[in-house]
């Protein structure tokens, strides 16, 4: 509902409360609302002075309905184009009505909060650290699509309003009156609503910019000199950057071209037709679905046991300080969290210490962060070579060299020292967690965390149940994980878990084309080409060529001890040529699959591929359909994640799609890995695959739960 209060100076407060929601959203419920006010201050013009519009939650107003916005299908983009049309035009008539408009921004106005807000005259928000501005839209496949576009290109110019719309950038409300997004701050509410009042007494006559008498675009227009130039390259600049697989970059900035060099009313058409366009496609129901309502799944413990208590760490003990143990060191200091982080030795541990205080010098300089908080981060982490001084740590994390003896070693070292019940873990990204859990006296508080690197900037943490593991030594690893500010998965003891196994899938797949004759650059690009961030043989190189040839050798060696047979390897033969013969064994080492020169003269100091690759393994006859290259670096990771699932490495789609795209960097446009089946069709996705098994093999055999789906014609 819409609260309608006049005050005795005539001026009316639009308080939103919208009922049984937390925040208010632009649903159906609330254009109805809106319009009903809309309407009541049309027929009381006369006597109203201005409009505050406030919110009655904790927020200003959180943007649309996403559940609605997903039901929509493109056969209704008529129906559904009218009603964006209609619903704005609510807006319009509310910025046009002659009386000065306000929003009293309380809280956080993302989206089509921010929307509402533009529409009135003048903004002034709540001086609050959590409260943030922005148009987060087109990192869920969309456009603003309540004027947002159109009004925020009107406001700043198109320069300005580029990394807002293009790049969803979000600010708080200091950044926001410097962009000018806002006109003032207040430090309580009664001073915002006293400031809002006062506006409206000093400017009855208040109009839009844009609707004033000439008015010109801040900035320039779009074919003005100043803009021509960079106008005419963005398109292409901006295809580099989505290989035209994400729309809605493209159609925001068609929106604010085409949009800027028209009326205000004609824009806004513009705007909802690429609005309708984006809402009906396919792409913005997978991104929506995955980083909107799975991703909040997540954040709401879906994947943790319920009947156990929250819990937070106090001390934190990482043992390995080279990069990885260093990583996690700092970003659990980061959050407050004391953190002791051991190697063999004091100087070794110092030098990891050491890896966190140039990454903090260097956030100061940027003036990311204030130099005292920096201090009080490093001061957290307590570098030694003592076991000693792990005592009374709740959570030690071992993150040492990927080597099952070495990982028994320490874990038996330092496990002595863990506080009462206190879990120990392994950062391991292959070896299963049940072997590993042996060298442990209490199995039940063994669990595997396995973070990606460079620690700081991925998001994920892998979380490992061995066979032992206790449910609650997974809710308190569950609870670090999101205490340190980072993304948790949870999967099923397996060989390389999921995260590991589907992304050798994808680098398998890349050296074993190679293999095939095919030339390195066209693998490389067929992978940028479908949305991966990098290709198969670049993260070969990352990875280390001679680490996976010790993880492989691991590997044999485990299942020859088990009596199990081998799996199939094509790419190991390269592998093994790299490292031995050829002494390529990574980026690391100077030399993989990519040269890395050292002398900017060279490429521009940039890596470029190995030459002799070509001389070595590209067979001039061999000539594969471009779509079928493609298709297997995205079919042969899919497959592989449904085998996880079927499984039960994996214990639901969430995981696997959030996993994949955050762990593997599987392309964010389809959803995740699981989400990509879906929008293939379940059984056009079967048919897809076995033309690839009859063409390159096995491996993309259709695993039995993928034939049941298709059997049932059921999405996953």
């Amino acid at each position: 509902m819409i609260n309608y209060s006049k005050d005795p100076s005539g001026i009316v407060t639009l308080t939103i409360d919208m009922p049984n929601q937390s925040v208010n959203t632009m649903n159906a419920a609330f254009q109805a609302a809106l319009n009903s006010s809309v309407t009541q201050l049309e027929q009381e013009k006369d006597s109203i002075t201005g409009i505050i519009i406030a919110s009655g939650k904790e927020t200003f107003f959180a943007g649309g309905d996403l559940r609605e916005l997903v039901k929509v299908q493109p056969g209704q983009a008529q129906e559904f184009f009218a009603m964006v049309e209609q619903n704005k035009a609510i807006l319009r008539r509310l910025e046009t009505l002659g009386k000065p408009v306000v929003a009293a921004i309380n809280g956080s106005a993302l989206g089509g909060g921010l929307e509402i807000a533009l529409a009135c005259h003048y903004r002034v928000a709540l001086d609050n650290p959590k409260t943030k501005l922005g148009f987060p839209e087109v990192t869920l496949g969309l456009l603003p699509g309540a004027g947002g576009v159109i009004r925020t290109v009107r406001l700043l110019g198109l320069q300005e309003a580029m990394p807002y719309l293009l790049e969803g950038k979000q600010i708080g409300p200091a950044a926001a009156l410097k962009a000018g997004l806002i006109h003032a701050i207040a430090s309580d509410r009664e001073q915002m609503l006293q400031q809002a009042a006062g506006w409206i007494l000093a400017n009855p006559q208040a109009k839009q910019s844009w609707d004033t008498d000439g008015y010109k675009l801040p900035g320039g227009a779009p074919n003005s000199p100043k803009l021509l130039p960079m106008i005419m390259i963005a398109p292409a600049m901006l295809r580099e950057k989505t290989r035209g697989n994400f729309p809605a970059p493209e159609a925001i900035l068609a929106t604010m071209v085409e949009g800027a060099q028209v009326d205000f009313d004609n824009a806004l058409k513009i705007e909802g037709r690429y609005f309708t366009h984006l809402a009906t496609g396919q792409v913005a129901k997978n991104m929506i679905g995955t980083f909107f309502f799975q991703m909040q799944e997540i954040s709401a413990g879906k994947s943790r046991p319920k009947d156990v208590p929250k819990w937070k760490a106090a001390k934190v003990g990482v043992l390995g300080a080279g990069m990885m143990g260093a990583g996690i060191a700092a970003v659990t200091a980061a959050r407050g969290i004391a953190c002791v982080l051991k190697d063999v030795s004091q100087e070794q541990a110092e030098k990891g210490k050491q890896a966190t205080a140039s990454g903090l010098e260097k956030k100061v300089k940027q003036g990311r962060l204030a130099a005292d908080k920096a201090a009080a981060q490093l001061a957290l982490i307590q570098a030694t070579g003592d076991a000693k001084d792990l005592a009374g740590c709740d959570l030690i994390i071992e993150a040492v060299y990927e080597q099952r003896e070495l990982k028994a070693k320490v874990t038996q070292e330092a496990e002595p020292y863990l506080a009462a019940n206190g879990i120990m873990a392994s950062n391991t990204s292959t070896l299963p967690i049940t072997g590993l859990a042996k060298a442990s006296a209490n199995q039940p508080n063994f669990i595997g965390l396995h973070f990606f690197s460079p620690v700081e900037k991925m998001q994920l943490v892998e979380i490992i149940k061995g066979a032992d593991t206790s449910a609650e030594t997974l809710a308190r690893a569950y609870d670090y994980v999101q205490q340190i500010g980072k993304t948790p998965i949870v999967v099923n003891d397996s060989r390389g878990f999921f995260t590991s196994r589907v992304f050798g899938t994808f680098v398998n797949e890349g050296i074993s084309m190679l293999a095939e004759g095919l030339p390195p650059a066209l693998i490389e690009n067929a992978a940028l080409s479908v949305g991966m961030p990098v290709g198969p043989l670049a993260v070969q190189d990352e990875v280390s060529l001679s680490l996976s040839l010790h993880v492989a050798s691991q590997t044999r060696a485990d299942l020859e001890a088990e009596g199990k047979p081998l799996p199939p390897y094509p790419a190991g033969t390269i592998i093994e040529q790299m490292v031995k013969e050829y002494k390529r064994a990574g980026k690391a080492a100077g030399a993989g699959f990519y040269e890395y020169p050292t002398d900017p003269k060279v490429n521009g100091g940039k890596k470029y591929l190995w030459p002799e690759l070509t001389r070595h393994y590209v067979k001039p006859e061999v000539s594969l359909p471009y779509e079928d290259v493609r298709d297997r670096i995205l079919y042969i990771q899919a497959l592989e994640t449904i085998r996880c699932l079927q499984e039960n490495v994996l214990e639901s789609v969430r995981d696997a799609n959030i996993g994949s795209i955050f762990g593997i960097g599987f392309p964010a446009w389809t959803g995740g890995a699981i989400q990509f089946v879906n929008h293939v069709g379940i059984k056009k996705f079967v048919e897809r695959a076995e033309e690839l098994q009859k063409s390159y093999g096995d491996r993309f055999t259709p695993p039995a739960l993928l034939l049941k789906h298709a059997a049932e014609n059921t999405c996953f």
